[in-house]
């Protein structure tokens, strides 16, 4: 399923969604802009590295550009091709607004930053000499979809789904279209090797966790 629409009205414009959107955006333009060999070294400068980030293997100083703690943010706004860009924007698109409104700019953009965070945690923690860095928005997002599920779940959200050679678009409530993702997120985990290239899966379960749990915490008060 892809979600093309949520059918929840926003009172607020959604500056800081735009924003991000931009941001990788622009990141992305810049990566396609190098050639082979300064696209890899992107990733390998300002992705999230298990190895490097647990400090278990030093970078070569030409590479180590940010340290790498600050990888952790960084990598958010790196992506390996276009439709990993693609995916990550539409679900930021389609569920950021609501969150953004609910809880406010400022308490959305750190809420943002925090679930991309912990899921690079997720993901590095289960396997801390691992050489594969991880890059993309994915993590952060997943925040967002666990605050969405909290927070929506009635919400109808309009989503495309193919039927063998043909595509149909139905209205499905926010905690089926986002239960089921939670579960394929889940299950592919379990089957994905440890050390190996590839989705970040543990991230997405990790960033989905902490966005379940946290968004109360940075829900705007209202009178």
């Amino acid at each position: 399923m892809i979600p093309l629409r949520a059918e929840h009205r926003v009172a607020s414009t959604p500056l800081v969604t735009w924003a991000l959107l931009a941001a990788i955006a622009v990141v992305f333009l810049w990566q396609v802009s190098l050639d082979e060999a300064g696209f890899n070294r992107a990733i390998f400068t300002f992705g999230v590295i298990p190895a490097v980030l647990l400090g278990h293997l030093a970078m070569p100083q030409d590479i180590a550009v940010v340290p790498p703690a600050a990888t952790v943010i960084t990598s958010m706004f790196l992506h390996g091709g276009w439709l990993h860009l693609a995916g990550n924007m539409l679900y930021l698109w389609v569920f950021g607004p609501s969150i953004e409104d609910r809880m406010g700019r400022a308490r959305y953009g750190c809420f943002y930053l925090a679930c991309g965070v912990v899921a690079a945690l997720a993901q590095a923690l289960p396997a801390p000499e691992t050489l594969a860095p991880m890059i993309g928005a994915s993590g952060a997002i997943s925040g967002v979809l666990g605050a969405y599920l909290l927070l929506f779940p009635r919400t109808q959200v309009r989503v495309l789904v193919p039927l063998g050679f043909m595509l149909t678009v139905v209205r499905l409530p926010a905690l089926w279209v986002l239960g089921l993702w939670f579960a394929i997120q889940l299950l592919s985990s379990l089957w994905a090797p440890d050390g190996e290239g590839g989705v970040a899966f543990r991230a997405h379960l990790g960033g989905f966790v902490a966005g379940l749990a946290a968004a109360p915490l940075f829900l705007a008060r209202r009178r």
